[in-house]
Order: C-alpha cells, then structure tokens, then sequence
C-alpha cells in the first residue's frame, strides 16, 4: 500500500511538472493568467521605482490599472508573457517557435528594415505577437530580459493572443513591415512567411507597398493591422490609418528630432480627417513632454479606435516600414484619450477642446 502511495505521488509530481512545463503560449497578467490581450504603458524617470513602473489594461479592467509589481520583475506581466520564451533558452523545447525584432540594438541596423520592435512567440497551437516600442528589448538569450536603458522613458506594449492560422497573416504583416531579426528560432514546418521574416528575406516587390488586414485574437477580439513598407513612402498616420478611419486621430509620437524633422500636425485638405500631434501627456498625476515618452499610439476622439504603433511622426520615417495595430473599444480609446494634456493644433487655431 506505502508503495502504491509512492507511486501515485509520484505521478502526480510528474504530471504538474509536464503540465507546467508544457503551459499555453500566451498573453498573461501579473498573477500569470492567461489574458485574450492586454496594454502596457511603463512610466517615463522621474515617478517612482528608477523609472519601472507601469499601468496595466486588458478586457477586464475597464480602463488602466497601477501594476503592483515593476517592469522588469520576474513575477510580472512580461515576464509571464515571455516565460515561454525564457524557458525554451534553457530546455529547447519542442514544437516551439520565436522571433525577436528590433531596430534598436548596441549595433546600427540599417535604415533599410522597418522602424518596429516586437516579439513573436508560438507553437502549433496558439502564439502571441507583442509589439512595443522599446529598444533593445528583449535581451536575447538571457533571463534578465529588460535592458537598463528602457528605464528612462515612457513605453508602449501591446500583446495578442492568437492561434496558431492566424500567424500566417501576421507573418505578411511583418514582410511588409521588414522588421530586423536579431535573434530567433523558428522550426522549418512553422509557415514559410514566418521563415522569411526571421530570416530578413521576406518584404514586398511591388506595389501597392502596404496592407491592411483584420486579425481576430483567440477570444475573437477584432483587430486591425497596418503595414507599410519603406517604398511607401509617406506618413504611417496621415498616409494610411486616417484615410481608413472615418474620424481624425491623436498621434503620439517621440519628439526629439535628432537627426529628422517632426511633421507638423496635419490639417491638409489632402486627408479626409485632420491628424494632431500629442505633445504631452499625463499619467498618474504627472505630465510628461514627448521627449521623455517614448511611447507610439494614436487614438480617434469620439468611434473608440486606439492603435499601439512603431513609426513616429518624422520625415525620415516616411521612408521605413512600419506599422500599428487597433483595436475598437470605447474602455481602452478613453484610457488613452484621457492621458493628452496638451496637442499641436493646426494653423490657423481652430476649436478642438471640446472634441475631446
């Protein structure tokens, strides 16, 4: 009896091992959860926690939350998210596949591949595509998987859950896109278009050099995804997502010129609908310019459109690849549309307080 004891426990032991080993490939929450998709939005230097504090939204909070835990915390959303990833680093598990892209490493990479930063993670099930917009995110191959330097300004994050037919579509998304691969794993039976886009093989050959495509998460969440390649050659925003939008849109981009020139806002009668540059923002009580947010997103005013994007509102990134992906939901465009403290309007001044 004491042996047939020893035996049950024994399986039971393995059998939570193989199931926790074998977990889902998924978004998840701060407690680990498996979420349909959620929003990150980390606080710029200068609130609290050396700049790793971040507010939290997905389908259940009904706006933004204050996440308990830090940015980098190994118990806290991304590294929930990525948990698979970082396991995979150690175990090499089966069946399991991933791209890491960002334009934004210790090395230059070349103005040819799409201004855009993500992480895709799958396997013959379900998978998740987490785009955002900081640089040198993750660190491939290691467990300490946010850099230092992403500690300084704002950021977005927003991650799907999708299954595993849908990441063909997105695998097109991102040829268009041609985002820079700097590391990644992708078996050879996973779809071709994945293989090109890790590889930095695959982007259009002509035109029309961008794509707009619906893509339904795995809770059959409706979400629309731009693409532009680099010979598309206008602004993401003013030359693609506001001509699809019946509405005109609120634009945050990163401010510091650099070496480019900031488009101004776009009040041209070229466009359907108008396209204003956010210029600062307020998040728990603090305002921060768009020189300390390095943040990507538009919202709409009033239909509840909000898209989390890679491309800013710069001359030289008429040239890039890039894109965003929206989503229509009244709970997050308020979350967003609430943080802008101050805009651009456009010459001559007209009324624009009360739109929103």
């Amino acid at each position: 009896m004491a042996g047939y004891r020893t035996m049950m426990a024994l399986l039971l032991t393995v059998g939570i091992v193989f199931q926790l080993s074998e977990s889902r490939v998924t978004c998840r929450n701060d407690e680990g959860n498996e979420v349909d998709w959620y929003i990150l939005y980390k606080l710029p230097l200068g609130h609290s926690d050396n700049g790793l504090s971040y507010l939290y939204m997905d389908e259940s909070t009904d706006g933004w939350e204050i996440s308990k835990n830090t940015i980098d915390s190994s118990s806290g959303t991304l590294a929930n998210t990525l948990e698979p990833l970082l396991d995979f680093y150690v175990r090499k598990t089966e069946g399991f596949g991933y791209i890491l892209y960002n334009d934004q490493l210790k090395k230059t990479v070349s103005s040819s591949f799409g201004h855009s930063k993500g992480v895709v993670m799958l396997d013959r099930a379900t998978g998740v595509w987490l785009s955002h917009s900081t640089p040198k995110f993750p660190t491939d191959q290691s467990k300490s998987f946010w850099p230092e330097s992403g500690n300084v300004n704002g950021q977005t994050f927003l991650c799907v859950t999708y299954s595993y037919g849908t990441f063909k579509e997105i695998g097109l998304q991102l040829m268009y896109i041609h985002p820079y691969a700097y590391d990644y794993d992708i078996p050879q039976t996973f779809h071709m278009e994945l293989q090109k886009v890790a590889q930095n093989t695959g982007y259009p050959g002509e035109d029309p050099f961008f794509r707009v495509k619906d893509l339904r998460s795995e809770g059959e969440e409706l979400f629309l995804s731009f693409a532009k390649y680099t010979r598309f050659d206008d602004d993401l925003y003013s030359g693609l997502i506001v001509n699809v939008m019946p509405e005109s849109l609120y634009v945050k981009g990163w401010g510091n010129e650099g070496r480019s020139v900031l488009l101004p806002s776009d009040c041209s009668t070229g466009t359907p609908h108008h396209v204003y540059n956010v210029k600062n923002v307020e998040l728990l009580e603090t305002v921060y310019s768009d020189t300390q947010d390095h943040s990507k997103w538009c919202v709409a005013p009033k239909n509840g459109w909000t898209c989390i994007a890679d491309l800013n509102r710069h001359e030289s990134q008429k040239k890039r690849g890039g894109g965003a992906i929206c989503i229509k939901d009244v709970a997050v465009a308020k979350a967003f549309r609430t943080t802008i403290k101050t805009y651009e309007p456009c010459p001559p001044v007209i009324p624009h307080s009360s739109e929103l």
